[in-house]
């Protein structure tokens, strides 16, 4: 525990939010959750939180794209972990200016409002993506940067003006690059939960796209304590840091891993809707975590295959509830 007693987290009411919402409500954090406002009067994945952290954190109901209410959310707070965006690759090709707005207006408010209040800590929210297809592996914070689709480019923008406010007004920012997080609650838009939702729904031929490109996948636990070791590490000041696993397995081979746990014997049916334009394909993503085990102390719990596996089986169990798979669409294609 550190100094920076009462924190905002934005997009709390997202996948991997509501898991640090959780966690750090856990650690003893008084933690305001920044969630979209919507007529619906819901949160999100916080609607769902764990039994024990139940009214124990604030909730602010607003948009990240509103500079006024950014503002009025981060008052009081020491510190600010920016989580708020648009992610899914897809969409964003045929709305980039959403992504503009959300990814780099909406970061540009939470930069804006830091420096304004004089918060301690900003932790802003990268991406693998950033990097586009290995140029070399394992992948270090040092390769090049590469926009391969309009979210991608808008997080390249959003990451160096987090840091062009560090160094050109010293706002404390860290910035945080996790790989492919996976676990209880993702999305539907991404590859691990499109495999088990439509598994669990019964089908036993997958539809995919294309199953030869590898990821660095990462459990949604050790994501989340990355998120915390950066809080409460002094090392990571101006620094981008990956959080990844430092194992490459490809989405062909995860498949066989979830259909060998799950017991069923599996068809992949590449499905030309789910395929991205050549050049937009990020071939192969494997990071090196070194240098978040040097400047945080932080390494992978679910490490290696057999981690894969562990975090599989976690994922699997949950996809499982009927009362959790019944809140997606296994028939449809998400973007």
């Amino acid at each position: 525990m550190n100094n920076y007693r009462k924190i905002l987290v934005t997009g709390a009411d997202g996948f991997i939010g509501s898991h640090l919402t959780e966690e750090l409500v856990r650690r003893g954090y008084d933690v305001r959750a920044f969630t979209l406002y919507n007529s619906f009067n819901t949160w999100g994945w916080l609607d769902e939180c764990s039994e024990e952290v139940k009214g124990k954190f604030e909730v602010f109901t607003g948009d990240i794209r509103d500079p006024y209410g950014v503002k009025e959310a981060m008052k009081g707070c020491d510190a600010v972990l920016h989580l708020a965006a648009l992610i899914a690759i897809p969409y964003s090709y045929h709305s980039p200016e959403t992504y503009v707005d959300t990814n780099i207006k909406g970061t540009l408010n939470v930069l804006q409002a830091a420096r304004e209040l004089g918060v301690a800590k900003v932790i802003h929210t990268s991406t693998s993506e950033v990097y586009g297809t290995a140029k070399f592996v394992p992948i270090t914070e040092e390769h090049p940067l590469q926009g391969q689709s309009p979210y991608s480019a808008t997080k390249i923008a959003a990451d160096q003006l987090a840091l062009s406010f560090y160094r050109s007004f010293q706002l404390p920012v860290s910035i945080i690059r996790p790989f492919n997080t996976y676990g209880p609650r993702q999305s539907a838009r991404a590859v691990i939960p499109t495999i088990i939702t439509q598994l669990v729904s019964g089908t036993k031929q997958i539809k995919l796209g294309t199953i030869h490109p590898t990821r660095d996948f990462n459990y949604v636990a050790d994501t989340v304590r990355g998120f915390i070791a950066m809080l409460e590490s002094e090392n990571g000041i101006g620094e981008e840091i990956n959080i990844g696993s430092n194992f490459e397995i490809s989405i062909g081979d995860t498949v066989k891993l979830i259909s060998e746990i799950m017991n069923i014997n599996v068809e992949i049916i590449t499905e030309d809707t789910r395929v991205r334009p050549e050049k937009s394909e990020v071939e192969r993503l494997w990071a090196d975590n070194s240098k978040a085990n040097r400047l945080l102390g932080w390494k992978p719990e679910f490490a290696g295959r057999e981690g894969f596996r562990l975090g599989l089986e976690r994922t699997i169990e949950w996809f499982s509830e009927p009362a959790n798979v019944s809140k997606y669409k296994a028939s449809r294609y998400n973007i």
